[in-house]
């Protein structure tokens, strides 16, 4: 009779990977993304595990979207006061914080709660294509 196998914390190896986003689609290179850091690439795939690996992004400055996104995708927050939503298009976040535009559609699609905490941690964003995580040696992830 054959056991199924489950992952432990001990048999899970981690890897980094080197992603470039310079002329690629935000979403789907955000949902490659949020499968690798899932872990949902590999084989031994837990859900209830954290086995994902790590991504390093670099040109997130460069990235493009589809259709008219760039004038009317809107991105909204609310600080718990009256009047206190505030909404930004994505034409100025992108001017401004390239970064967080690609870390919140990672985010969006990872689960909430503690788990997906977790992996979110070992998503790295840079808007150029400098980073300082040499010494992980990072692998070309193909997207």
């Amino acid at each position: 009779m054959k056991k199924t196998f489950m992952a432990k914390k001990e048999d899970i190896k981690k890897k980094w990977y080197l992603v470039d986003a310079k002329d690629k689609i935000l979403g789907r290179l955000a949902a490659r993304v949020a499968i690798v850091l899932r872990g949902k690439h590999k084989p031994t795939y837990s859900p209830y595990l954290d086995n994902g690996d790590g991504v390093i992004v670099i040109n997130a400055a460069k990235v493009k979207v589809t259709g008219r996104k760039m004038e009317q995708k809107v991105y909204q927050r609310y600080s718990g006061y009256p009047g206190g939503q505030r909404e930004v298009s994505l034409a100025n976040m992108l001017a401004k914080k390239p970064e967080n535009v690609f870390k919140l559609a990672v985010r969006r699609m990872l689960s909430t709660g503690p788990l997906g905490r977790e992996q979110i941690r070992k998503l790295k964003v840079y808007a150029d294509d400098k980073h300082p995580h040499l010494s992980q040696h990072p692998v070309p992830l193909e997207v």
